[in-house]
């Protein structure tokens, strides 16, 4: 069995944004060797997501406003947890996007299905966070 960890880290310059990852992850497939086996990608911060989707402009502002809509960003008094932030629709916004993915890998490359791509969502940005990604297999 092989196995790879590697950390992929961002500094995004909006409090929102999505950045699509799906070619550093892949490049990290090839790196590791791995033929058949299984590819973990997972935010490390509790106010960043990472979510397979489509790669599309109007979706990703779809997602945005529908977002902030459900956990709007202010007034930050609107919740307890912004005693200390300002970040509390942020864990929010994490908590409907998700946490992590998990890819197959067949024949040496992300097993996706039709428009498939990796992002990583961040609710909290301007600071410097990472992206875990381990990959096992034969």
């Amino acid at each position: 069995m092989k196995s790879l960890t590697e950390h992929l880290w961002f500094n995004t310059k909006s409090r929102v944004e999505f950045v699509n990852i799906t070619d550093k992850v892949g490049e990290l497939v090839s790196k590791s060797g791995v033929k058949e086996g299984i590819c973990l990608v997972n935010a490390m911060h509790i106010t960043a997501s990472v979510f397979i989707n489509d790669e599309e402009e109007g979706l990703k502002n779809d997602f945005k406003q529908w977002l902030e809509k459900l956990a709007p960003h202010e007034p930050v008094s609107q919740y307890r947890h912004n005693g200390f932030e300002d970040n509390a629709d942020g864990h929010l916004k994490r908590q409907i996007m998700g946490r992590e993915a998990v890819i197959a890998i067949t024949k040496g490359k992300l097993d996706f299905g039709p428009w498939e791509q990796i992002f990583y969502g961040e609710f909290d940005g301007r600071r410097k966070k990472r992206v875990l990604v381990k990959i096992i297999g034969d």
